[in-house]
């Protein structure tokens, strides 16, 4: 059963019950009034005794009879219980009363009696002697139209009461259908979200902002959670299987190159092979060496490459690092130091660094050391010629240390993606050794350490990489 249907339900017994008592209310207040006036009239007859009693104390004997002054409106009936003799008033000649028997308890009460069809209202007296019941007066009234006016209150009461409540049963299924109608556009949107991939379905609201209004904002919020959080899982997947065939491709080349060189240095070192050789010794020295040589270098860039994917890996698993204060001069400095000995072709130019004096900040060392190199390496690389440039700037409570060179450059479209993990410039793929892991791993640190990177870039001219890291401690003020 729904709840729909269960509302109105509850609705219709309620008013039904409300109907019903409110019904038998009137009914009884209305009946009371109306044979409370006849029951005072009859007693009102009764006071002026409607009969005659004598009594012979010496033989015993008793005679009850009716009176002569009776008004026509009230019919008597006496019972002798000693002599079986009963008298009515002429008024009741076609009728006979019921009466109770002689050793019924002695009670005055009001009666309703029908009798040959006749609706009568009586009151009974009953005459004691010596504690015993002797005779029965009874005076009765014709109740006729007031019983014909409890029988139309009935009716009307009836009536009134299924009306209201089919009236009731309606309007209680129009209210619930529309009371609930914004739960049943909560079902439609679950069950076209269950049966298809849409999660941008919303349930329109309408209506006050009651329970149901916000039944409609909570559902609502809920979708916009799922659709982010499913846009985002599958985002997270694509990525996913973008990194796993990139790295799969990475890891693939290095490999072949590899098992290549193997394979040829085994062939010409058969003893087969060389008894049978076009090669001199010092031939077969020179290509082994340079096979050696290759797969030395194919050797030490998947070292490179495993290290990258392990330090990508601990950043997807929330790695932590355990941050202190640390005086920033010195590490640029090394960095800068040491940097001058990397492979290059580019110019090595070093700023003034005296703007880090005092400057510290929430880090670690190596790995802030090693995201410092990762821009420096990615500009010698992309930099054939010219010069790669590190100095400081400050801009309020962050310092930023600038790495800029006159390279190739890149298209400011390719921007928002160069800190995605594989992703290399097209006019560099291919020409440019690189596992495109590099800024990825950078963005990564920077991020542990609350900062941001900022790039500027013109095709042909070259980039400039700020990475901005919040100060922890201001130098002294003179």
């Amino acid at each position: 059963m729904s709840i729909r249907l269960r509302l109105t339900l509850w609705y219709s017994a309620i008013v039904a019950f409300t109907f019903i008592v409110c019904g038998f209310a009137v009914y009884w207040f209305v009946a009371q009034n109306i044979y409370g006036d006849l029951k005072s009239k009859i007693v009102a007859q009764a006071s002026q005794r409607p009969f005659d009693v004598n009594i012979d104390f010496w033989n015993g004997s008793f005679e009850l009879r009716v009176g002569k002054f009776i008004s026509q409106e009230f019919f008597v009936q006496t019972v002798n219980y000693l002599n079986a003799n009963i008298q009515t008033s002429a008024n009741l000649k076609p009728f006979h009363f019921p009466y109770p028997q002689k050793n019924s308890k002695a009670v005055q009460a009001f009666q309703h009696v029908t009798v040959e069809g006749a609706p009568f209202l009586i009151y009974n007296m009953p005459l004691t002697s010596n504690n015993q019941v002797v005779g029965l007066v009874q005076i009765g009234v014709l109740s006729v139209k007031e019983e014909l006016l409890l029988a139309k209150l009935k009716n009307i009461l009836t009536g009134v009461s299924i009306l209201a409540l089919m009236i009731a049963f309606s309007l209680g299924l129009f209210l619930a259908r529309k009371s609930l109608k914004p739960i049943d556009n909560v079902i439609r949107a679950a069950n076209q979200i269950e049966s298809g991939t849409d999660l941008s379905v919303r349930i329109k609201r309408e209506g006050p902002n009651d329970e149901i209004g916000r039944l409609v904002d909570t559902v609502n919020s809920m979708l916009s959670r799922m659709e982010t959080f499913y846009n985002e899982l599958d985002d997270a997947y694509k990525t996913q299987r973008r990194f796993v065939s990139d790295a799969s491709h990475e890891l693939r080349t290095p490999l072949t190159t590899i098992r290549g060189n193997v394979d040829l240095l085994e062939k010409m070192w058969e003893p087969n092979q060389l008894q049978e050789s076009r090669w001199d010794e010092e031939t077969l020295k020179h290509m082994s060496a340079e096979a050696i040589r290759d797969i030395a270098d194919e050797a030490k860039r998947m070292s490179r490459l495993v290290n990258d994917l392990l330090a990508l890996a601990r950043a997807d698993a929330g790695f932590t690092m355990e941050m202190e204060q640390l005086e920033l001069k010195p590490i640029v400095e090394e960095v800068a130091r040491r940097a001058q000995f990397l492979e290059r072709k580019a110019e090595w130019i070093t700023g003034d660094f005296s703007g880090l004096e005092g400057i510290f900040v929430n880090g670690q060392k190596e790995y802030l050391q090693q995201m410092l190199f990762i821009f420096i390496e990615n500009a010698f690389k992309f930099t054939p010629e010219g010069s790669v440039t590190m100095d400081t700037v400050r801009h309020g409570d962050q310092i930023g240390i600038r790495i800029a060179d006159t390279g190739i450059g890149m298209d400011r479209e390719e921007v928002p993606h160069i800190f995605d993990r594989f992703y290399r410039a097209d006019e560099s793929r291919g020409k440019i050794a690189g596992t495109g892991l590099g800024l990825s791993i950078a963005k990564w640190i920077i991020d542990e350490h609350k900062g941001s990177v900022e790039v500027l870039t013109t095709l042909g001219k070259g980039t400039t990489f700020i990475v901005w890291l919040p100060i922890a401690s201001l130098p002294a003020l003179e």
